[in-house]
């Protein structure tokens, strides 16, 4: 079994060397990322050696740990094929047997950036609690099952899920991780922000729990055996070894069963009832669904929500097909989930810290606004099939105007239960009327600069990946949505200066609900402008809009 562990390091050592002969641009990507990561942990190392003598270090290092050991459990659900040894559909044809493929597995897991950076955080919060040899000789054990842990806790959650990480549902989660390092972002920075103020007593609650969940056992063990209770020392030991031999287990049993079992592609799929009364794929209409951009076939994008306008004009087929895209397509849905989730933190975390304004709330139009840009570029290549059905300036002002409408769908009622729920919170209903109109007008704002873009700085957006630009586009994509942006702003300037006015004159603050119906009528005719001179742009530069959009 030694030969195989060998072997089986050796193969991963091969794959990162061949990844990085590839090109020059992803040695300097690794390089660069390799220097970072480690510059950090030796930060890291540093600070938590300071921390040593600290009254609460121990909880610090315990709940620092359990996140590192959280990090270890979700990140494989979102960068499955980052590291192509995760996959152990690659060697089910191989004469191997689980558990000593268990072993040279998790041996090779040990090699790598991760591993290395987490051993210096354990090292870190080890030296940090440490007092005594038998401190010292109890952190020897912890270090090393804490890393244990977290690596076979990251192949236990690989195995058990590879087969949707590595279909189109993975393909969707993966896409979505953004949203997860936006929301874990937000979350620690109110964390660090109450902490400031109330100091890191308040930890100590949760770290006596988190002491005996593994990893942060492994650390909590460290810190007994530092004040004299070994017994308490062995028992979380013991519980982080427990863990390690758990997670084996259950990553044995995953192994064999994706070893043994055959999953859907390898089992020829049962014909449908309709097929065998002869209907096939058509259906009883005879008629095929739309295929998607994903190559599957489903109900025509014609058939859209019963009250969406009818489908048999433009607004409606366009509407309905619109909001397929923010449900089906994996990029548009993770883009609308992030403006969704961000546009909500921001102003609801700041008023929950005290430190928030009512204003906030327009971040979340702001936010939603955003998608209004690149409509055509979110199309890609089917572009095409639309750019046949724009034939005048009339046609082109319809396409705009029932994109416009199905964003407003979505992001008129969810801007203002944004800004209802940030003045609840803040106890300013006073202000809702200005904060209202204000959303309004810069939403407008938003969506007339947004579609004058979209016929202007077209990009393609790449459906594989997690690029959200075709490689030489970077500056059309950055002109398109930062310039537009400025240009909202500058377009909200009168309701802006109307509302200082009001809430800076004497007897103005009577008058401020006005801002409330005047934002919303500003918000919808300057919506309406831009449409109207976004459409002749659209329906004269139809095959530059298509070649730019076609090249992802």
């Amino acid at each position: 079994m030694a030969g195989l562990t060998s072997v089986v390091v050796r193969l991963k050592l091969s794959l990162l060397r061949n990844g990085l002969r590839q090109s020059g641009g992803r040695r300097a990507a690794y390089v660069a990322s390799a220097v970072v990561t480690l510059l950090f942990a030796v930060l890291q190392l540093v600070g938590l050696i300071a921390l040593r003598g600290h009254e609460h270090a121990a909880s610090l290092v315990v709940l620092l740990v359990a996140v590192l050991g959280l990090g270890w459990a979700v990140m494989p659900l979102f960068f499955a094929r980052g590291d192509e040894t995760l996959d152990p559909t690659r060697l089910v044809m191989l004469p191997l047997r689980p558990r000593p493929l268990v072993r040279a597995l998790l041996t090779a897991s040990l090699v790598g950036i991760g591993p290395l950076f987490t051993a210096l955080m354990l090292l870190g919060s080890v030296i940090a609690v440490a007092r005594g040899a038998a401190a010292y000789g109890t952190a020897v054990a912890g270090v090393g099952l804490g890393l244990l842990v977290c690596v076979a806790l990251a192949r236990a959650v690989a195995a058990a899920n590879i087969r949707l990480l590595t279909s189109r549902k993975g393909r969707d989660l993966a896409v979505l991780s953004g949203l997860v390092i936006a929301i874990g972002a937000q979350v620690v920075n109110f964390g660090v922000q109450r902490l400031g103020s109330a100091g890191l007593g308040q930890l100590d609650p949760v770290a006596r729990v988190l002491a005996w969940v593994p990893p942060a056992s492994a650390i909590a063990a460290v810190d007994a055996a530092s004040e004299g209770a070994y017994g308490v020392a062995a028992a979380r030991l013991a519980v982080t070894a427990g863990a390690v031999a758990a997670l084996v287990a259950v990553w044995a049993r995953s192994l064999t069963r994706l070893m043994t079992e055959p999953d859907g592609s390898t089992l020829q799929a049962s014909e449908p009832a309709a097929r065998s009364e002869g209907f096939g794929r058509f259906g009883r209409s005879g008629r095929a669904g739309r295929v998607g951009r994903s190559g599957r076939a489903g109900r025509s994008w014609r058939a859209g929500p019963r009250w969406l306008p009818s489908a048999d004009g433009r607004t409606g087929t366009v509407m309905g097909r619109s909001l397929r895209y923010v449900w089906r397509d994996p990029k548009t849905k993770a883009a609308w989930v992030t403006s969704l989730a961000i546009g909500l933190i921001v102003p609801v975390f700041n008023a929950l810290q005290g430190t928030g304004s009512i204003y906030f709330a327009c971040f979340a139009a702001g936010m939603l606004g955003i998608q209004m840009y690149n409509q055509f570029g979110q199309d890609t290549s089917a572009f095409w099939m639309v750019a046949m059905t724009v034939s005048s300036t009339r046609d082109a002002y319809a396409e705009l105007r029932a994109r416009a409408l199905a964003l407003l769908v979505i992001t008129l009622p969810y801007a203002t239960l944004v800004t209802v729920l940030t003045t609840a919170l803040l106890g300013d209903w006073a202000k809702l009327p200005e904060a209202l109109g204000l959303s309004f007008a810069l939403l407008g704002a938003m969506l007339a600069t947004g579609a004058w873009t979209s016929a202007r700085f077209p990009y393609s957006i790449p459906q594989e990946g997690y690029k959200n630009v075709a490689p030489g586009q970077a500056g059309l994509a950055w002109i398109a949505v930062f310039g537009g942006m400025v240009a909202a702003a500058l377009l909200c300037a009168p309701v802006i200066a109307v509302t200082i006015w009001l809430n800076v004159s004497e007897g103005g603050d009577a008058w401020t609900w006005v801002l409330l119906p005047g934002g919303a009528a500003y918000g919808a005719a300057i919506t309406v402008l831009g449409l109207r001179l976004a459409a002749p742009r659209t329906a004269e530069r139809l095959p530059e809009i298509l070649t730019a959009v076609s090249k992802g």
